[in-house]
């Protein structure tokens, strides 16, 4: 239902956390969708054996985390980069810490953790990533996406895409 309910243009994307082979092969069968997003402890040897195209989130504590995982990870078709909290595995709400990234990544990669209408052409001028990813930043309340808050948030970023400096 989710498959015929959007536009084909419109990348769908599971994310899974910790989630068994047998899980992960149930939801490629049922959801049919573009891309894993793996946002637990899970392997590249793991992510590379589901045979499925992949994105693999990466907590960021330090500039070391993320060549750890470049270089780990180098099947992925991107990697996300969100921020690091104690014991959560991601959707916090909190921004990446500056200072904790590498000056280049020269791979794909996806920007998350913080962003929301008001902050999210800053983070794209600052960290120059392959794309963004939203979650609570659009939220009236947990779970719940605010449509006017959506709407602000991808003005903003094609706003940014036009007037972008060239690098």
């Amino acid at each position: 239902q989710i498959r015929e309910a959007i536009s084909p243009m419109v990348t769908l994307v599971a994310l899974v956390v910790d989630a068994s082979a047998e899980t992960v092969r149930q939801i490629i069968g049922e959801v049919q969708p573009d891309i894993i997003q793996y946002h637990g402890n899970e392997t590249a040897e793991f992510c590379c054996a589901i045979g499925h195209p992949y994105w693999k989130a990466v907590r960021v504590r330090n500039a070391q985390d993320v060549i750890t995982a470049i270089n780990e990870f180098g099947t992925a078709r991107s990697l996300l980069l969100d921020a690091w909290v104690d014991g959560v595995p991601g959707g916090t709400g909190h921004e990446i810490d500056p200072s904790a990234m590498p000056e280049s990544l020269h791979r794909p990669w996806i920007l998350a953790g913080g962003l929301k209408p008001e902050n999210v052409s800053k983070a794209l001028l600052h960290y120059r990533p392959s794309a963004v990813d939203i979650s609570s930043g659009v939220e009236s309340s947990s779970g719940v996406k605010d449509p006017l808050k959506v709407r602000a948030f991808v003005n903003a970023v094609k706003s940014f895409d036009k007037v972008k400096p060239h690098e």
